[in-house]
């Protein structure tokens, strides 16, 4: 019995959720090349978690630098910074407090909700029952498994007309603890089937275009970050000769691949993989969208945070062909973005826009030949980071729907 009771309590240690308690998330800006010198030496020698950039080697002379500080080093980190006579700001002062507080919607609902964070069960369960409850507007498949075994549910949004339209393809949280877009991809399936027939442009679109919509392209991270470590990034996936796990989705495309602005570590959070599209979850999106090339025009990926629209290129620093346009086209949705809450995004090629960095799925996308490919980073800009609130996600949702209905809009008025 005594045996059987150790066990037990070893079993509940090793499934016990990661707290951060003490721990904080600190901003500060680097103004000199020292500077830049210290920051990349903390992170090289002190275990930090950077938020904003995602990694040190790529921090520059007075880019905005947001770092997870354990409790552990925190005295330390905050002695080397003030040292230095660096800018610091404390943007969370206790990081458990803030993790608690993001499930602050007073909403008691039973099962799923929009205005609430859903785990990856209810979600799937979702997809499952609101494809069935609208048979002449979504249509659903799996487009293969994850890691750990877990169904890619893909829904098709669109009026069923019996022939073959062009399409959007949009995927949310390929990063596991970026919380809120996910919940985005389930508010536009919602919002489009809900407002058929009433929204004329919403009407429109579904008329004469599909959306493929997949809610969670990183099902077994993101399920990780509600069972075990909320401050999860990657894959689950085992990497050979590594106790490491995990991949960085966004930089295991073949897309300049681990070229710059990725890590070959398998213990960094940008790991771009042993190869491009290492990761199943990664094969299985670029399978579905190389089959479907022909009427894919247009490919959003959504992620958060930083309040912004990216545009190829990120692994390089020249221009896409299509930059003109592509910038311009930006420019419209963000300024239909803002014209709801006031909220302002950058927009811009991403290597120059925020920092470079090789093998995301945008870029691999416009290679591809889909000239619409764009990387929104939703709210905030770091108030709360990767923990935005629930009593945020309706905003952040109305607006980005705008902004995703202007890009959808403008593909089809030039395609007929």
């Amino acid at each position: 019995m005594k045996v059987l009771l150790l066990l037990g309590l070893v079993a509940v240690a090793l499934c016990e959720q990661t707290r951060f308690v003490g721990e904080r998330v600190l901003r500060v800006k680097p103004e000199t090349y020292e500077h830049v010198s210290i920051i990349q030496e903390l992170s090289r020698n002190v275990k930090v978690d950077f938020w904003r950039p995602d990694r040190a080697d790529i921090v520059t002379v007075g880019m905005t630098v947001d770092i997870h500080v354990p409790a552990p080093q925190l005295a330390m980190v905050s002695t080397i910074l003030h040292q230095s006579d660096m800018e610091v700001e404390v943007l969370i002062g206790d990081l458990q407090v803030a993790v608690e507080a993001q499930m602050n919607n007073k909403r008691f609902t039973k099962g799923h909700d929009y205005m609430k964070y859903n785990n990856w069960e209810t979600i799937n369960d979702w997809a499952i029952s609101i494809s069935s409850a609208n048979p002449d507007l979504i249509s659903r498949q799996v487009i293969g498994n994850t890691y750990e075994g877990r169904p890619m549910q893909l829904l098709t949004v669109g009026k069923k007309t019996g022939s073959v339209k062009p399409a959007v393809f949009m995927d949310c949280g390929f990063h596991a603890r970026e919380w809120i877009t996910p919940a985005f991809c389930q508010w536009f399936v919602q919002e489009a089937v809900s407002t058929y027939g009433s929204d004329a442009e919403m009407t429109n679109l579904l008329d004469k275009m599909d959306f493929f919509v997949l809610p969670v392209f990183n099902i077994d991270g993101y399920e990780y970050t509600w069972t075990r470590d909320r401050m999860w990034r990657k894959t689950r996936s085992k990497n050979s000769g590594s106790s490491c796990v995990g991949t960085d989705p966004n930089r295991n495309f073949d897309a300049g691949w681990c070229t710059v602005g990725a890590s070959s570590n398998p213990c960094s959070d940008t790991y771009c993989g042993s190869r491009p599209e290492s990761e199943i979850e990664s094969k299985n999106l670029a399978n579905f969208i190389r089959t479907n090339k022909s009427i894919i025009k247009s490919y959003l990926t959504v992620h958060s945070y930083s309040q912004l629209l990216l545009f190829p290129y990120s692994y390089k620093y020249g221009l896409a062909a299509d930059h003109s346009e592509l910038l311009s086209v930006a420019q419209g949705a963000t300024s239909a973005l803002r014209s709801l809450y006031g909220t302002k995004y950058q927009y811009g090629p991403g290597a120059v826009t925020i920092y470079p960095a090789a093998g995301g799925s945008d870029d691999w996308a416009y290679d591809l030949g889909i000239k619409y490919a764009y990387t929104f980073e939703l709210r905030d800009t770091g108030r709360y980071g990767f923990l935005l609130p629930e009593s945020e996600i309706k905003p952040t949702c109305e607006e980005t729907m705008l902004a995703v209905k202007y890009i959808a809009s403008y593909v089809v008025k030039n395609l007929y």
